[in-house]
């Protein structure tokens, strides 16, 4: 505990951040060595950042420029230090890095681990880096000691985690020259962390390839031994280079302890040079649906770290992690003006094309790996089809569904199109938010008569972007929820139950005295070619929005008038031929049944009866003209 100064502050910590460490104090999570992976991949953060920040201002490094990181260990006085001679704090910046959380992904992390139970909450610890707060899980109290570089000044953080922090000015040579000193002072049952074989170890197993070189003190007073060269790993040549070696690589730079679901390191040479290693993650990232949608990758020039905010990938393939390091893109440029460069452009559209590449491949040579991997992000990718026209058609290649056919698999649209039946002229689809519910409806009951294919669209984005593309292999997209069912031309399946009666001119007759009763709630009723087994369903007209996306525009208010629906009625109903058989004595009685027929149809899609009291109204005397019947 430091010595309180005149200047020294107290503070409470934001409250998300209090939540947080509260986690990690009473953390069950056996791994707790992921702590250490965290303070040294924040070290290397602020060894990088100094080093893009040298090149326009060398006096910052004070004539020494190699980055270094320092791991010292006490063990008989139970303490743990990770040093930088990075970039360093301010006070104001100490308060922002360790005081708040900025990201909106670490709160859905927060309310993830605090929604699981037990064991479940203490394994999404492991899986997910949480930063510097990890130290928690092993120190009853950390200090951070830092000095921003440029700066006289120098500052101390200190802190128990459990609500509040200390933050005060500290003497210049208490201090590093430049950079950060995290001190943690352990919990006895975390004393291992500072012998002296366990540090190496963690360093070796999961620091290795950070590139910062890496330096260990066993003892005070002991000589500093390197074990870790800060040898950039996508520099070296894939063939050297082991799996778990990727996969502890994609660790520190996810900041996520799952296994990468893919790999993709190249080298691109030519008009421009620039190596690219990026991992698909093997779960889903906390921050995937953020509403600024960035993406995590950063930006390397010549080894040198220049961003993590750059554009290297579009957004529907946010979900990729890893570094793009360019020979060719300027050093001594801002970073606003390498966002805007063509150079950059041309990178983007590289690095974009050959992850696509790449995955398509996984698709054709591992079907169940992919499966996994479209489960977890296929959601963010479909974003691309309706956002990327110049690669429309292979996402569309590499998109998967599932259908009335598929069961649990997943169908690809090259799937659909070579089992389509003879006469069938689109690829239909029914779009939705719950699969029963939409493998129940009736507009589908046609279709599976005849044994045609459905794809079934739960996403939201799927209701927009099968509005923007506009065929597949020569086939339009149709909603079957829209318009003609276009199912006159295909006969019925040889098992497909038939209709007990057929259409009569009374029928007719009664589909006219509907449309007159309904009035403008619907522009049309008509004879249903699309239902085998119910009485009624409900379709969006031939032009416009289809029914869910129509529902998804008013959800989000940017619907100015609805298109009425039009009533489908199956004509070769026995209800719907036992009401048409109604004589003109029964007029009140057709005039309710018209009604009903209509709301039962919008309780069938998802929606409420149009006039909840006159339904309530219609339906009780339906009930009275029944038991008197009786």
């Amino acid at each position: 505990m430091t010595t309180d100064t005149p200047n020294q502050e107290t503070k409470s910590f934001e409250a998300d951040v209090s939540r947080l460490l509260h986690m990690m104090v009473h953390s069950v999570y056996s791994d707790r060595e992921v702590f250490l992976r965290e303070l040294i991949s924040n070290a290397a953060d602020a060894c990088e950042k100094l080093r893009y920040e040298a090149i326009l201002r060398p006096e910052l490094a004070g004539g020494d420029f190699k980055a270094r990181i320092t791991v010292s260990a006490d063990p008989e006085n139970r303490q743990l230090a990770v040093e930088d001679n990075g970039i360093g704090m301010s006070r104001d910046e100490m308060v922002e890095a360790l005081g708040t959380i900025a990201r909106s992904g670490t709160r859905a992390f927060l309310e993830r681990v605090e929604a699981a139970k037990g064991n479940d909450g203490a394994q999404l610890v492991g899986q997910f880096g949480v930063g510097f707060y990890s130290a928690f899980m092993v120190a009853d109290r950390v200090d951070v000691v830092t000095r921003l570089a440029g700066s006289e000044d120098a500052w101390r953080w200190s802190s128990d985690g459990k609500g509040e922090y200390a933050i005060g000015p500290v003497a210049a040579d208490e201090a590093p020259k430049r950079g950060t000193r995290v001190v943690l002072h352990l919990m006895e049952d975390a004393a291992s962390f500072a012998e002296k074989y366990r540090l190496e170890q963690l360093v070796k197993s999961h620091s290795g390839h950070v590139p910062v070189p890496i330096s260990i003190v066993e003892k005070p007073g002991a000589e500093a031994s390197e074990i870790a060269d800060g040898t950039a790993l996508w520099v070296k040549p894939k063939s050297e280079i082991k799996p778990e070696e990727y996969t502890d690589f994609y660790r520190s730079v996810a900041g996520q302890y799952d296994e990468p679901a893919a790999t993709i390191h190249f080298r691109a040479e030519g008009r421009h040079e620039y190596t690219a290693l990026a991992f698909v993650p093997g779960m889903r990232p906390f921050d995937l649906f953020d509403q600024d949608r960035k993406g995590r990758m950063k930006l390397y020039v010549k080894r040198v770290f220049i961003t993590d905010d750059a554009e290297l990938l579009p957004r529907y393939l946010r979900f990729v992690r890893g570094i793009v390091d360019s020979a060719d893109l300027p050093l001594n440029v801002s970073r606003e003006m390498i966002q805007e460069s063509p150079l950059l452009g041309a990178i983007r559209k590289g690095v974009a094309g050959r992850v696509l590449t790449e995955l398509s491949k996984l698709a054709e040579s591992d079907a169940e790996a992919f499966a996994k991997i479209w489960d977890n992000f296929g959601v963010v990718l479909k974003e691309g089809l309706y956002e990327d026209f110049e690669r429309r058609e292979q996402l569309l290649k590499l998109a998967r569904f599932r259908s009335t056919a598929s069961g649990d698999a997943l169908r690809s649209l090259a799937d659909y199109v070579g089992a389509m039946m003879e006469g069938q002229k689109a690829i239909f689809f029914m779009a939705g938010d719950d699969r029963a519910r939409l493998e129940a409806s009736p507009q589908l009951e046609g279709f599976k008569a005849r044994g045609l294919e459905v794809l079934l669209l739960t996403d939201p984005v799927d209701s927009f972007w099968v509005t923007s593309a506009p065929e597949f292999e020569g086939k339009p997209f149709k909603s079957v929820t829209q318009g003609a069912s276009e199912l006159a031309d295909i006969p019925l399946l040889d098992d497909a139950a038939r209709p007990d009666t057929e259409a009569t001119p009374e029928v007719g007759a009664f589909l006219a005295f509907v449309r007159s009763s309904l009035g403008d709630a619907v522009s049309d009723v008509k004879a249903s070619d699309r239902l085998t087994e119910s009485a009624v369903c409900l379709v969006a007209p031939e032009h416009g929005p289809d029914r869910q996306f129509e529902r998804l525009l008013s959800a989000a208010g940017r619907l100015t008038s609805a298109a009425k629906p039009i009533l489908e009625i199956n004509p070769r109903h026995q209800r719907i031929h036992a009401l048409a058989a109604l004589g003109e004595g029964e007029q009140a009685f057709r005039e309710d049944v018209a009604h009903l027929l209509y709301d039962e149809a919008r309780v069938l899609d998802g929606d409420k009866p149009l006039d909840a009291k006159a339904f309530s109204e219609r339906l009780a005397r339906l009930m009275a003209r029944g038991a008197g019947a009786n």
